[in-house]
């Protein structure tokens, strides 16, 4: 992609959003606009259009969530959102990443490790390796505690996607599902891409909350190392 990337910063802390946009510019990223509440946000993002929305979860008024949700339903081709965080299996987090969040960062995140998560989500790929999402997937899923859920039917995966779905949610990368079921890494790919298409889904977080709250896979259940 030649176009300069493009990023809203919405967070309710001064120091946070002028520290961010000096790392992000130093980078060669545009700071397009910054909100201090969700609603900023989503009024900002319906203006600018940026790339990537960097979102803290709690803001007074209308909190990151709420955001997330509103910019993301029915947002074909949106921005992606990256939620902010001091804490790292914050429950709201996990709601986020069901309401369509592309990852989470902490606060304390590196400058490095920054930029190189904006550009990793604006090219369509999820932030988080499937064995960090599937922690919280499994503190949080059949709790009843109220975050929101990924309600979707496999009946239209086939058996293969089925199990490349179950296998996916266990932590493997693309690499390990292609030498454990024997296949090229681009059929692996296309297998993924299909899945994602099939159940409305954004990216392989998504997949990953999706095949533990259907029931595919359940907690413990023959995981593979982390790869975190």
């Amino acid at each position: 992609m030649t176009e300069p990337l493009r990023v809203l910063l919405a967070d309710d802390q001064t120091l946070v959003r002028t520290g961010f946009r000096l790392i992000l510019g130093a980078d060669g990223i545009d700071v397009v606009a910054e909100a201090t509440d969700g609603l900023e946000a989503v009024e900002a993002v319906r203006r600018t259009r940026p790339d990537v929305v960097l979102m803290d979860i709690r803001m007074p008024g209308m909190d990151g969530l709420e955001a997330t949700r509103r910019i993301l339903t029915g947002a074909e081709g949106g921005p992606r959102v990256i939620i902010l965080t001091t804490f790292d299996l914050d429950r709201y987090v996990y709601a986020a990443l069901s309401a369509g969040a592309s990852g989470f960062l902490l606060k304390d995140v590196s400058p490095e490790h920054l930029t190189a998560a904006v550009r990793t989500v604006r090219t369509g790929d999820a932030l988080l390796a499937p064995a960090i999402t599937r922690r919280l997937v499994q503190r949080f899923t059949r709790h009843g505690d109220g975050t929101a859920a990924l309600h979707r039917d496999l009946a239209s995966l086939t058996p293969r996607e089925l199990e490349v779905l179950g296998l996916l949610a266990r932590g493997l990368t693309n690499a390990e599902l292609a030498a454990r079921l024997h296949l090229a890494e681009a059929t692996v790919k296309t297998h993924v891409a299909r899945i994602l298409a099939k159940l409305g889904l954004r990216d392989r977080v998504q997949a990953v909350i999706v095949a533990y709250e259907t029931g595919l896979v359940s907690a413990g259940e023959n995981e593979a190392p982390d790869q975190a």
